[in-house]
């Protein structure tokens, strides 16, 4: 087993939006740009929830200081803005303990 780890902590965070999926997706890739020029993310996936308005992101990140600095940034600040969320996101922080593949 390797020592080495892309990354360190997990963030997942489930919201309830008043846009479609097409709009959703829209938001996301106009955004992309942003997440990919953050400094200590690994990886963000975008999922769809169960239920209908449920969407959620999956942050990897290297470690909890960059998880932290991303949570007092601009913009994580205006993601309950862009996704036109109608009430607070559930965010839960999950450590990881080891990969399956480098």
């Amino acid at each position: 087993m390797s020592d080495k780890k892309k990354g360190t902590v997990m963030q997942f965070v489930r919201l309830k939006t008043t846009l479609s999926e097409e709009e959703l997706l829209q938001v996301a890739h106009e955004r992309e740009p942003q997440f990919k020029a953050l400094s200590g993310i690994v990886q963000k996936y975008y999922v769809k929830l169960g239920a209908p308005g449920e969407f959620g992101g999956v942050y990897i990140w290297d470690s909890h200081e960059s998880l932290n600095e991303f949570r007092q940034s601009e913009l994580a600040q205006t993601i309950g803005k862009a996704y036109k969320v109608v009430e607070p996101p559930s965010v839960e922080i999950i450590d990881i303990l080891f990969e399956l593949r480098d």
